[in-house]
């Protein structure tokens, strides 16, 4: 059974020190933790190199300034900052986390400009993220939640509050038997999984939902570029439901998720096929250059 994320050995990285694991704790009134005043990134490390790690700490940033969070470290500071923390680890294959917060302070209620702004950085080992079903597929299920207009929430950023209903949504696949769930938008077309973006494939074309109202993955980027330098078509637009049917693959793709095949969406059935196998091993080949 793996140890409790509040319960391990080694070290985290806060405000510029290596704090014991176990120490690395905020106040009980710190501001996100009341309202979600806080942005984040996944990263991988590979070989004892974080794949795209300064495209990560940019957006870092971008997450901050979309939610009204400075941030009170530049890119290179935080690059700096993973990487010591990375070393610390101990791991050269290791999931990082980055994660920046409103603290507590003076304010203690919605408006928090008072309150200190902080950064932590921890690292840890990870395995897949679905398990098993890198080889057989995973099976989701349809959530009932709707990803936001962007008219209602910066839509675009890394931030924790986004994630509630995907939470929600992934708490009732689990609760089926399901690995994830894929969500709708607002419009109700297709989106993304719970923390993963997704692909569909049909007659030798790949078919991925526009992000105009979810997160542009970074590996969601790098597998397009991938895919084009193959020569593979990769049409990026609106999908609706009804058209699940008929794709014959599917994957999905996210730094926790790699690339992940799917094998089921609800009723709908995929094969793990060829061109599936193929980018994941692609993926591989190149976190690990």
């Amino acid at each position: 059974m793996t140890a409790a994320y509040d319960d391990r050995d080694g070290v985290i990285w806060m405000d510029g020190e290596l704090k014991p694991w176990r120490s690395a704790q905020v106040h009980i009134l710190t501001h996100a933790m009341h309202y979600a005043s806080s942005v984040f990134e996944g990263e991988r490390a590979y070989n004892g190199k974080i794949f795209k790690s300064r495209e990560h700490s940019e957006r870092l940033l971008f997450s901050g300034q979309e939610l009204d969070i400075p941030i009170p470290y530049t890119v290179d500071e935080i690059e700096a900052a993973k990487q010591e923390a990375l070393a610390a680890s101990g791991l050269s294959d290791a999931y990082v986390r980055a994660l920046c917060w409103r603290g507590s302070g003076q304010d203690m209620g919605v408006a928090s400009a008072k309150n200190p702004v902080h950064m932590a950085i921890a690292v840890w080992e990870w395995g897949a993220y679905y398990g098993d079903a890198k080889m057989q597929g995973a099976m989701l299920d349809i959530s009932k939640w709707k990803r936001p207009s962007p008219e209602t929430i910066p839509c675009f950023a890394k931030a924790a509050g986004l994630y509630m209903i995907c939470t929600m949504s992934k708490h009732e696949a689990e609760a089926k038997g399901c690995s994830d769930a894929l969500m709708m938008d607002y419009r109700g077309y297709v989106a993304e999984a719970t923390g993963a973006n997704v692909f569909f494939v049909k007659d030798g074309k790949v078919h991925t939902p526009t992000p105009d109202c979810f997160l542009n993955g970074l590996t969601r980027q790098t597998v397009i570029g991938m895919l084009k330098e193959r020569q593979v078509p990769v049409i990026e637009r609106h999908i609706m439901p009804e058209e699940l049917d008929g794709f014959e693959q599917c994957w999905l793709t996210g730094t926790a998720a790699e690339v992940t095949p799917v094998g089921q969406i609800g009723s709908h059935s995929f094969e793990v096929g060829a061109l599936t196998r193929m980018i994941a091993q692609d993926y591989e080949a190149l976190v690990r250059s």
